[in-house]
């Protein structure tokens, strides 16, 4: 049986793949040629399209951390614009392009990717979706047979699993999306925690309305900081987010799991090197 710090450690090891899709050009580049306006609309029609062509509610229920009416202003005008599954394709290939060219030709083609996009795939593909809407709709989707492209997906897919838990875990404390870019600044040390990228562009009332709710329920204090209950709540919600992102690991038996750690240690760091952190 896997535990949490395994959940943790993988996270922590595949995050970084992930992330070249929004630190790194190909992607936006890919999604821009289709004609997609803004990066948004490329974002929305791009990581919603394993739901199907759901209304934008759905989609805001699923991504979670939106504020109202952000999900509205870009599905389905984006879809129709250009095809969800178009959209997918040019993402996962603008991705794929990126990690290729952070990792250069010598990692890239090594035998240690592909060992790696083959384990993390069995370990996606490993784990039950119940209550999992977003990681059933990437379960639903073909696998790439390139390596570099499958590493891609399965790290993409087993983020998404985790992130349907993490919306479990921030359900089950009271937190709303917005309340949750808060503390996640705060453990950031970004003060005031309102000047966070993900919400700077929210209503100032909004803002202050969020604010005072965390504080009415001493999360945070009258300065905007954690209080001793707030990192504690925001320390449980980790902690049951690694809990329930353990499933995928246990499809792999001790020793894959030890290779998969060996074969992505040198492929991550070289990602964060370059900024995908």
């Amino acid at each position: 049986m896997s535990t949490p710090s395994t959940a943790r450690r993988m996270f922590e090891l595949l995050e970084p793949i992930c992330l070249v899709t929004f630190f790194a050009d190909e992607a936006d580049e890919e999604l821009a040629a289709l004609g997609h306006r803004t990066y948004w609309d490329g974002y929305f029609a791009s990581r919603a399209f394993p739901l199907g062509r759901v209304p934008a509610q759905v989609v805001h229920a699923a991504f979670y951390s939106f504020a109202d009416g952000e999900a509205a202003r870009h599905i389905p005008s984006a879809w129709a614009t250009v095809p969800p599954e178009t959209s997918f394709d040019a993402w996962r290939r603008g991705s794929a392009a990126s990690v290729r060219r952070i990792l250069g030709d010598g990692l890239a083609a090594s035998p240690g990717l592909a060992r790696a996009a083959d384990l993390a795939t069995k370990a996606a593909h490993g784990a039950p979706t119940n209550g999992r809407v977003l990681f059933a709709g990437w379960r639903s989707l073909d696998v790439p047979s390139d390596p570099v492209t499958r590493l891609w997906h399965s790290a993409t897919m087993l983020r998404e699993h985790r992130g349907d838990g993490h919306v479990a875990a921030l359900v089950g404390a009271g937190v709303g999306g917005t309340e949750a870019h808060i503390l996640s600044a705060l453990e950031h040390g970004i003060h005031p925690p309102e000047s966070f990228g993900r919400v700077h562009h929210l209503p100032r009332t909004r803002l202050a309305a969020v604010m005072d709710g965390l504080r009415e329920r001493g999360l945070v204090d009258a300065d905007g900081r954690f209080t001793d209950a707030g990192r504690e709540t925001k320390q449980r919600i980790e902690d049951l987010t690694d809990e329930l992102a353990v499933p995928p690991y246990d499809a792999l038996s001790p020793a894959e799991l030890g290779e998969l750690f060996g074969e992505l240690e040198p492929i991550t760091a070289t990602l964060v090197a370059a900024g995908s952190r």
